[in-house]
């Protein structure tokens, strides 16, 4: 007799996994250089911390606001592949830049290219998630793909170990090796991935007009300000990687920190999606805010790198608890021809919330140490649970 879990991952449309496949080779390219990339920019290229936070934050914040009109586009189109696969061939094009930039800025136009490749295809991607898997699957379809891009986000910075042993921390030569995994993805979208009929009724108008947001309501709006406060308390990880080299780990074995994050993430992300199907999205959500104040706090202690695998696995295990979670949500709160534009607002709010976490965590770093920044990090936890406690009147959002 089949269980519970494999009947729900077997009726799990088979684009669906093709999509998290996709998202694992890109991710296997993206964080073979993001693991590597603060301490190149710092060791290498001479950056301070609140250089490496500024970059980092702007390149989120430009990934998450460019999916705002990626996302309405997608709605106004009624189509989203040919979106998501122009963002991921985007992407993969800009990692030979990293591997010659001679100086911060060719790093900073780098990062900004392939978060701008980040943009154009995450909404119309999340929002195809959304179109293809039925309602009552759409929590595990959402930690499915979770899982399997985190499987690739584990398996970039372990290729990175590997291959700076072996080149003796060639920082350039993993970059080039970065760029084979982001073709694959490419590749993989453009032939795997059918995307599903739409049958629209009526005119098209443009989502981002006012009677349209109008339709996104009071239910919608609180999870984009939730996830804003929530974003301000999860800066970039880049300053998980500061805190592993702080403590006398050798350069090459840094990027581990990032393995073993992303693991936990990977193994926790599809058990905790498809128990959102059944249970309150808010306890959740509030459950995983828990998780990273520990982490938070775990991190502030010292640099000791027990302590250190410590706070990263914990923090891994609240990325598996929240971020398919949110994704979740937003699709529950806002209308089937609107969803793309949806994730788009989202994730603007959410952009803005990441540049200025960022800068904030690396300007703490600089000023008052590492310790006051992940104490800062705790303050914004208390505060997303706060906005928790308040919310709208349900509509199509789980809360009991």
């Amino acid at each position: 007799m089949a269980t519970p879990t494999k009947n729900a991952l077997s009726r799990i449309p088979a684009s669906v996994w093709v999509l998290g496949f996709v998202s694992m080779l890109m991710d296997i390219s993206s964080e073979m250089i993001h693991s590597l990339l603060p301490m190149f920019m710092v060791t290498t290229l001479g950056a301070s911390a609140f250089s490496v936070g500024l970059i980092e934050g702007m390149a989120e914040s430009t990934a998450l606001t460019v999916k705002v009109f990626s996302g309405a586009l997608s709605d106004y189109l009624g189509k989203r592949k040919g979106l998501a696969v122009f963002g991921y061939a985007l992407g993969a094009l800009t990692k030979p830049l990293f591997a010659i930039a001679p100086s911060i800025g060719i790093v900073l136009t780098a990062r900004l290219l392939d978060r701008v490749g980040k943009g154009v295809r995450g909404a119309p991607r999340d929002a195809l998630v959304a179109d293809i898997a039925p309602p009552h699957l759409r929590g595990a379809a959402f930690g499915l793909r979770q899982s399997l891009d985190t499987v690739g986000a584990f398996l970039g910075p372990l290729l990175s170990v590997c291959l700076m042993l072996l080149w003796t921390n060639d920082f350039r030569a993993v970059f080039w090796v970065a760029v084979i995994p982001g073709l694959m993805a490419v590749a993989l979208l453009l032939f795997g991935v059918r995307e599903p009929e739409r049958h629209e009724h009526g005119k098209r108008s443009n989502p981002i007009r006012r009677e349209n947001l109008k339709r996104l309501g009071a239910s919608y709006w609180w999870v984009v300000g939730i996830g804003a406060v929530f974003t301000l308390a999860r800066f970039s990880e880049a300053f998980l990687v500061l805190r592993a080299q702080q403590g006398g780990i050798p350069i090459a074995l840094v990027p581990l920190v990032m393995v073993a994050m992303n693991l936990v993430y990977a193994l926790s992300a599809y058990p905790f999606g498809k128990l959102s199907d059944r249970m309150s999205h808010t306890k959740l959500l509030a459950f995983g805010l828990v998780i990273l104040i520990a982490a938070d706090l775990v991190l502030a202690t010292n640099d000791h790198w027990g302590v250190v695998i410590a706070g990263v696995t914990l923090w891994g295990v609240h990325m598996g608890i929240t971020q398919g979670l949110l994704a979740t949500m937003v699709a529950d709160a806002a209308p089937a021809d609107l969803r793309g534009t949806a994730y788009g607002f989202f994730n603007l709010i959410s952009g803005i919330a990441m540049l200025a976490a960022s800068s904030i965590a690396g300007l703490l770093w600089d000023q008052f140490g590492p310790s006051f920044t992940f104490y800062a990090g705790a303050v914004f936890c208390v505060a997303a649970l706060a906005g928790l406690a308040w919310q709208p009147k349900p509509n199509s959002l789980k809360i009991n």
